[in-house]
C-alpha cells in the first residue's frame, strides 16, 4: 500500500506538467526507493547524486547558520534539478526542462512531498 501510494504520487507529479521530466524518491543514504524517470537515466547515479547534494546542502546550511535545509534548486541551461526533503527518511528529486514555471513546480513538489511523508 505504501509503495503504491509513493509510485502513484511520483507518477502524478511527473504527469502534472509537460515540463517535468522525471522524479525519484531516495533514502538519505542514496538508495533508490522509487522512481519515475526517463528510461535513459541511471537510477543508481540519480540516487547517489541526490543524496550527495542533500548532504552538501545540510553542511552549507549548518556552517552558515541558516537552520535546516528544505530545498535545493540547481539551474542548468537545459532545465532544473530540485531536491527537497520528504520526511526524515526520504529525499524527493525532480528534474525539469527549462520552460518550467518555478512557482508552480514548487507547489507541485510540496504537495507530493507531503503525500509521501504521510506514507512513511
Amino acid at each position: 500500500m505504501k509503495e503504491e501510494l509513493i509510485n502513484r504520487t511520483l507518477q502524478e507529479l511527473v504527469n502534472s506538467s509537460q515540463n517535468i521530466e522525471g522524479a525519484a524518491l531516495v533514502t538519505a543514504d542514496g538508495l533508490m526507493i522509487s522512481s519515475y524517470l526517463p528510461s535513459d537515466m541511471d537510477e543508481d547515479r540519480v540516487s547517489a547524486m541526490s543524496a550527495a547534494l542533500l548532504s552538501l546542502s545540510e553542511r552549507a546550511v549548518e556552517e552558515l547558520e541558516k537552520g535546516i535545509p528544505q530545498q535545493v534548486t540547481i539551474k542548468g541551461d537545459k532545465g532544473y534539478i530540485v531536491i527537497t526533503s520528504a520526511g526524515e527518511e526520504a529525499v524527493l528529486m525532480v528534474i525539469t526542462n527549462d520552460k518550467v514555471k518555478l512557482g508552480l513546480l514548487y507547489m507541485e513538489i510540496k504537495g507530493a512531498a507531503e503525500k509521501i511523508q504521510k506514507a512513511f
